[in-house]
């Protein structure tokens, strides 16, 4: 973490552990740390760095990520980009998952063209969600994707994802038929229950294969979210699409401000 910083409140649940900062600023600080370690990690064991990001309010969680001192010493070059969910929309709509993330991120950074790797936007839903699930294959024949030996799904290095006030995580909402999905890496909603309703979302056997998942929570409007996964004690309860992130073999860590903490 950057000097001048508090250092965050720790609580551990399970195999999850949630960072609690002061606000927004060091968490943002702190996540680029753990970004970049994890970066040079991975570019020195393997050559690559597979990251797979979402949309929403994360892109602006990830602006310290290219300033001084990590802009200039990570090793960009090495970097492939995913993203977890996609609206179909053309590139350029304002909806579009690619838009953000490039106009907030991508655009800053030296990551070759060739290793970020958008939808077929031309395509339907469920033809989009082929294509990349396709593209994926192809990289894991490539050898740029590894396969979980425990699952047998792609085996990112490191999802950056963001969750809703509702608990969806990528485009899987509460009580939809999609968080049952157990064979497809990818897979299609035509009725998402947030517009725009045709999106293509990474399924939880490939979400749960990642060696590292990072979840950031900021803001009041995640207080909900983050106390029924940290603070509830009804363990019957129906579970979130946030709480059924449970990793095979990886490692688990929360992110949140104090505002998106306030009710532990």
């Amino acid at each position: 973490m950057a000097s001048g910083t508090t250092p965050p409140g720790v609580l551990t649940k399970g195999d999850s552990e949630l960072l609690v900062f002061d606000n927004e600023e060091e968490l943002s600080n702190s996540l680029a740390k753990y970004t970049a370690d994890l970066s040079k990690k991975f570019c020195l064991e393997k050559g690559a760095f597979t990251v797979v990001l979402s949309g929403g309010s994360l892109v602006k969680s990830l602006r310290k990520l290219v300033e001084t001192p990590y802009g200039d010493s990570i090793d960009w070059g090495k970097w492939h980009i995913f993203w977890v969910d996609e609206r179909v929309v053309p590139k350029d709509h304002p909806d579009s998952n690619y838009k953000l993330v490039f106009d907030g991120f991508l655009s800053k950074v030296q990551i070759p063209a060739g290793q970020v790797y958008a939808i077929n936007d031309s395509l339907s839903a469920a033809g989009a969600a082929d294509d990349y699930e396709s593209c994926l294959k192809h990289l894991v024949n490539e050898g740029v994707l590894l396969l979980s030996p425990a699952t047998g799904f792609p085996k990112f290095d490191l999802m950056l994802l963001g969750m809703g006030p509702d608990g969806h995580i990528a485009s899987l909402f509460p009580g939809h038929i999609l968080l049952t999905e157990n064979e497809r890496w990818v897979t299609f909603i035509n009725n998402s229950p947030k517009p725009p309703p045709e999106r293509i979302t990474f399924t939880f056997p490939v979400i749960n294969s990642s060696a590292y998942v990072a979840l950031v929570a900021t803001g009041a409007g995640k207080a909900d979210v983050v106390h029924q996964a940290f603070g509830s004690k009804n363990s019957s309860s129906v579970l979130l699409p946030v709480q059924m992130v449970k990793l095979d073999n990886g490692i688990l860590t929360w992110f949140a401000d104090k505002a998106a903490a306030s009710k532990l």
